[in-house]
């Protein structure tokens, strides 16, 4: 029984607080809702999520956590039980959400030792339609999770919160690279990528259109902001990609048109990522090579417990 819904934030530490916040809120294009000391909310104008990042100021950088929703408190409890039951390390019981939008969830450690929050009855933020041309993200998309131990964590997802692999990214010189995992009909709202370590791969964002996510390309590029890879489409997914990175090192992508799959009649595709085609399809994004490959690998996360195996 899968008793996740979506994927609701991605929380990050960072040392420069106020310009991470000037390049989020700004070039990018969210929108700052709530701030305290030292820690702001950011929502995508399109998405009902109170907020699809929290950045929070801190002298190392580092992951705070991953964010999912319930369709119910019971079902947060359920999973709780089900987690406890499994030998899963409880970071808080479920209880009362003290984030913007309040709710009933708890939080507790992966494989990997990142913090994960599971929520459900989080106050539904007012919204909008994105208009034509508005060249902003609609809602979050995706997160990609480095790990070191590729085929560990996907079996973790998929026996503690009920993830499906949609696709495998392989290659003959250094074998499976990256599993796409879903919890709905959408592709993957979570992938996880082989790395030297545990950090965070990338956090990716949905654009209203092709139009659009190209116009906020050109903007992140003419803003003078580095642009590691892209504009491109994948064939894990069929969605677009322009990766960056924002100024603390974390890969940010601006996505559109992620596939949206029949689960009943789907099979798991195993790509050879070493075919141009199968990392873009159009052709037009820089190769990708091992120097584009390393930038996502991101610093050693020095914030995560190192938990026991599971």
């Amino acid at each position: 029984m899968r008793l996740l819904t979506h994927l609701r934030h991605v929380d990050l530490a960072v040392p420069d607080y106020d310009r991470q916040l000037d390049f989020y809120a700004g070039v990018w294009g969210l929108t700052k809702v709530a701030e305290d000391s030292g820690i702001s909310f950011l929502a995508a104008e399109g998405s009902p999520e109170q907020y699809v990042v929290r950045l929070r100021k801190a002298d190392e950088k580092r992951l705070d956590l991953v964010s999912y929703g319930a369709a119910s408190a019971a079902d947060v409890d359920t999973l709780a039980e089900q987690l406890l039951a499994g030998g899963v390390q409880l970071i808080s019981r479920p209880g009362k959400v003290e984030t913007p939008g309040g709710g009933y969830g708890f939080r507790f450690f992966d494989v990997d030792g990142r913090t994960v929050e599971v929520s459900a009855d989080v106050e539904v933020r007012q919204h909008r339609r994105i208009e034509e041309k508005e060249a902003i993200p609609v809602k979050l998309s995706h997160v990609v999770l480095n790990s070191p131990d590729l085929n560990r964590t996907r079996e973790w997802y998929e026996r503690h919160l009920g993830f499906r692999l949609s696709d495998t990214l392989s290659s003959p010189h250094m074998g499976e690279v990256m599993h796409f995992m879903r919890i709905s009909n959408q592709h993957h709202s979570m992938a996880i990528a082989q790395g030297p370590h545990t950090a965070l791969h990338h956090v990716s964002f949905e654009m209203r259109g092709l139009d659009e996510y190209m116009r906020g390309s050109g903007r992140v590029i003419r803003a003078g902001h580095r642009k590691v890879w892209g504009p491109g489409r994948h064939m894990a997914g069929d969605n677009t990609f322009t990766y960056f990175l924002d100024p603390h090192g974390n890969t940010v992508e601006y996505t559109t048109e992620l596939e949206v799959l029949d689960e009943d009649t789907w099979h798991p595709h195993v790509y050879d990522f070493s075919q141009p085609e199968v990392t873009d399809q159009w052709g037009t994004a820089n190769p990708m090579n091992e120097l584009v490959a390393k930038e996502s690998f991101n610093d050693v996360d020095r914030g995560v417990f190192v938990a026991p195996p599971v």
